[in-house]
């Protein structure tokens, strides 16, 4: 699962989100030289020849092409949510490439968490609602990742209320 729940103490816990990676970055090196190698293979009869030179820069330009859109999509997907959970507060904060770092807070004992079956950017949409707001976390994940994020979260949130009811 691309999230992760640690203790940080025995009545603190923290959460981490990020977008699955199905291409590590070793495979992308990989497949940038399985294409570079496959895309020379026409290539070879044409070593000394004039039409070579003409061949050549359209072939690397898709390669270099192939390349560009990986890395854009690896720069893109470089997104952090981090909850943190303690018995007086829930924070939420959600850093992104090339955008200013959001930031939500509440108190734990008042937010809800909430699963949009339908009617949301993604199917099971989930939303964390309290201090007046209604945020999103983990809209990235895939919809069975978000199912038991949801179940989770949920959980996480009222042993919190249990243990230290709404004046902490």
């Amino acid at each position: 699962m691309p999230y992760r729940w640690t203790v940080q103490t025995p009545t603190a816990r923290r959460l981490e989100l990020w977008p699955h990676r199905s291409l590590p970055r070793r495979g992308f090196a990989a497949f940038i030289l399985g294409t570079f190698t496959l895309i020379t293979i026409p290539l070879y009869p044409l070593l000394g020849t004039f039409v070579l030179w003409g061949i050549l820069p359209f072939m690397l330009l898709a390669v270099g092409g192939i390349w560009w859109a990986l890395e854009r999509s690896y720069r893109d997907g470089e997104i952090l949510e981090v909850l943190t959970l303690d018995p007086e507060t829930i924070h939420l904060s959600r850093s992104a490439h090339k955008v200013a770092q959001k930031e939500w807070q509440a108190n734990s004992y008042w937010v809800r968490a909430e699963m949009h079956q339908t009617g949301g950017p993604v199917p099971y949409y989930v939303t964390l609602k309290g201090n007046g707001r209604t945020v999103e976390i983990g809209a990235f994940l895939s919809e069975e990742e978000r199912r038991s994020l949801y179940g989770e979260l949920a959980s996480a949130l009222s042993e919190t209320r249990a243990a230290h009811g709404p004046d902490g």
